[in-house]
């Protein structure tokens, strides 16, 4: 404790010395202060003190105590924050898995570096420049600084690929890599079309309307838009999606802080599905972004909500960047809903843990399980915008109809395969075995879906390799799990053989929140009960 005390003590010393640096902040008596004990430290302190990682430990443990949301980053962390987000990296353009200490080659992306000099799917990289990273415990983070450097630089793999006796080299020119932010898009059914949109980076907006577009050329009239497991993001481009589906001037989400006065985000484009339906499913790993676009369709009575209650991150951060290139992230508003409803879910300062554990709680209560087990005060109710119908606060965005979870195929054995990446190895040793002969066959990802069935060869090899990883068979378990193993083999083999959107297109025929939601928007009368308050399974006492 006393550790920590200082701890926060120094840190409010570098704080209001980088204050200076913005022109905002003056050193206070309290500054002083803290400066006086730093350099009595540095003059008296028996051993030789890291100043440095003092003063990070410091800040961090200072912004814990505000909210779950302010935190420090450094160097790296800045780096790794704003990557996904920008849009692009310099690499040499492929995605991996690192199996069995082994390097294995998933996906080479469409004109990037990598395919341009003839590395293929299911290659096994054993080598990059004179380092050998083949059985060799490295993560993933590791492999990536290897591969990873600024465009135009190179660097030298050798690869080992099926059929062939000897290591091929090859010699990669650095590139920038897009990274896209549309998993998937698809039409479902003749006029309803599937868009998959994982993060809301620079270039999801344009993605986006990309993605809207060919479906449309297709015949879509009706979309799902999954967000499920998307975590947030930039704030304007989820203005851009929102865009899409509210008219003119309709308030999307306002902030308000302290010291923040209140401002306002308001759609400037016009409903480019032409009031065609449209179903948000999410999910309680939907966040941010995901819950300002969601909030605002819901308020507006735009479209049907469908899922599970969403995490409830409505904290506004601002970046602070300081002098050495480190960065603080500090929350300044919150975020409201049109209807005046606060995204953000109760904490209670300084106790980050139990604010870590409220998706336990969330279990723990039933919340997850059944909609009867979730109750709203009466102070928690809103009214949406148009049809005047209830939906609640308190916390992320509930959903206005409850999909429970499905727990009659989970088990322990699925979920240890899972965590020790058993499937996943199953699914790439057929590939890496069959993927002439399986595109032969199967030309398109409709053929494969058709017409692949997982063979009980697969089968046993999960068992061989469970029994590698010491993972204890129980065959009662693997009988209630052995549909959706089977099922989840077939999409990641799809993946592998295609693309991302081929996994999506498979999985989601056992994904409990797609069925649903394909159910609502496939059915006019129950879709516009929904939106008169008709028929909801939320807040029903």
């Amino acid at each position: 404790m006393q550790k920590r005390i200082v701890a926060v003590v120094l840190g409010v010393f570098f704080f209001s010395l980088s204050g200076c640096v913005y022109g905002q902040f003056r050193p206070s008596p309290d500054g002083i202060k803290l400066e006086r004990t730093l350099q009595l430290i540095n003059s008296l302190y028996v051993d030789d003190a890291d100043t440095k990682k003092l003063t990070e430990a410091a800040i961090r443990a200072m912004l814990e105590e505000l909210d779950p949301h302010s935190s420090y980053l450094n160097e790296e962390e800045v780096k790794a924050m704003n990557e996904p987000l920008q849009g692009n990296f310099d690499g040499i353009g492929i995605s991996f898995n690192m199996l069995t200490d082994t390097l294995y080659v998933m996906e080479v992306i469409a004109g990037g570096p990598s395919q341009k000099v003839g590395l293929m799917p299911g290659d096994k990289i054993i080598k990059v420049n004179d380092t050998v990273i083949a059985g060799v415990e490295m993560n993933n983070q590791d492999v990536v600084k290897m591969l990873r450097g600024p465009k135009g630089t190179t660097v030298n793999v050798s690869v080992l690929r099926r059929g062939v006796p000897e290591l091929i080299e090859f010699r990669i020119v650095r590139d920038r890599i897009p990274i896209t932010s549309i998993d998937a898009s698809y039409m479902v059914a003749d006029d309803i079309g599937y868009i998959r949109l994982s993060r809301f980076g620079v270039t999801s907006g344009e993605e986006f309307k990309k993605a809207e577009n060919e479906l449309k050329a297709q015949g879509m009239k009706h979309l799902l838009l999954d967000l499920t497991d998307n975590g947030g993001g930039i704030l304007q481009v989820a203005n851009e999606i929102a865009d899409e589906f509210l008219g003119d001037g309709k308030l999307i989400v306002y902030t308000e802080g302290k010291n923040q006065p209140r401002f306002t985000m308001n759609a400037t484009g016009g409903d480019a599905l032409q009031d065609g339906r449209l179903v948000i499913l999410v999910n309680g790993a939907s966040a941010s972004a995901s819950e300002i676009l969601a909030g605002a369709v819901q308020d507006w009575d735009r479209g049907v909500v469908v899922g599970r209650r969403t995490f409830g991150k409505g904290l506004v951060q601002r970046q602070l960047p300081l002098p050495d290139g480190t960065m603080i992230r500090l929350t300044v508003a919150r975020y409201y809903t049109p209807t005046g409803r606060s995204i953000q879910r109760p904490y209670e300062e300084g106790n980050l843990d139990a604010y870590n554990m409220d998706f336990m709680n969330r279990i723990q209560h039933g919340e997850l399980f059944a909609a009867d087990s979730i109750h709203f005060a009466d102070s928690l109710q809103y009214t949406t915008l148009v049809n005047k119908r209830t939906v609640y606060g308190g916390g992320g965005i509930m959903p206005d109809y409850f999909v429970p979870v499905d727990t009659t195929s989970g088990t322990m054995l699925h979920a240890n395969l899972n965590a020790r990446g058993v499937i996943n190895r199953a699914a790439i040793a057929e590939v890496d075995n069959r993927r002439a002969e399986l595109l032969e066959k199967f030309s398109n990802v409709d053929s494969f879906s058709a017409g692949y069935q997982v063979s009980d060869e697969i089968e046993n090899r999960i068992q061989t390799l469970a029994k590698e990883e010491d993972i204890e068979w129980n065959q009662e378990e693997y009988a209630r799990s052995r549909s959706l193993i089977s099922l989840q083999l077939k999409a990641l083999i799809a993946r592998d053989l295609y693309n991302s959107s081929a996994f999506y297109r498979i999985i989601n025929e056992e994904n409990d929140i797609f069925q649903e939601g394909l159910e609502i928007i496939s059915d006019s009368r129950r879709y516009d009960g929904l939106l008169q308050g008709i028929g909801s399974n939320v807040g029903q006492n």
